[in-house]
C-alpha cells in the first residue's frame, strides 16, 4: 500500500474505515437480535410432543367416496352414502329444494324465484321432501 500524499486523504481513509467498522458492527446486533427471536418464539420440529405434531397434520380427502348433484348450475356435493342414497329415491323437484335449501342455505323465496314457482309451493316440497327421505333413510338402516 503507497503512502497518502495528503493528509485530507489519510482523513478519508480512516472516515471510510470507520464507517465500515460502524456498518459491520450494526449487521452483527441484528443478527444476535434475530437469533435471539428465533431462541424464544420458534420450536424444532424434533422437539414438539406426540399431541402438537398430530395437530398439524393434514390429511387428504378425496371426492371418490362422494356423490355429486348438479341443481340449477351448482354442483353440490354430499358426504354422507346413506343421504345421497335416499336423495337419489326423491323425485327432481323435491330433491332440488332440499339441495338448495339445506346444503346452498337459500330461502323458499330464493329457491322459488330460482325455479319459478311460488313460495309456499317450496315450502310444501321442502315439508314433504324432508317426511319422505326420514321414511327412506330408515327403511334403508334397517336393511343394513
Amino acid at each position: 500500500m503507497k503512502k497518502p500524499s495528503c493528509p485530507d486523504e489519510m482523513t478519508i481513509r480512516h472516515q471510510f474505515d470507520r464507517l465500515c467498522q460502524m456498518a459491520l458492527k450494526g449487521e452483527a446486533v441484528n443478527y444476535y437480535r434475530h437469533m435471539d427471536y428465533l431462541k424464544n418464539n420458534e420450536v424444532m420440529f424434533s422437539d414438539l410432543s406426540e399431541a402438537e405434531r398430530r395437530q398439524m397434520a393434514h390429511y387428504d380427502t378425496y371426492n371418490v367416496e362422494n356423490s355429486h348433484f348438479v341443481v340449477l348450475g351448482y354442483d353440490i356435493e354430499v358426504k354422507d352414502m346413506l343421504l345421497a342414497e335416499a336423495l337419489s329415491q326423491l323425485t327432481e323437484k323435491k330433491r332440488n329444494v332440499i339441495l338448495l335449501s339445506f346444503f346452498m342455505e337459500m330461502s323458499d323465496a330464493d329457491i322459488a324465484r330460482e325455479m319459478h314457482l311460488v313460495r309456499s309451493t317450496i315450502h310444501k316440497h321442502r315439508v314433504r321432501s324432508l317426511e319422505i327421505l326420514r321414511e327412506i333413510m330408515e327403511e334403508l338402516k334397517n336393511e343394513e
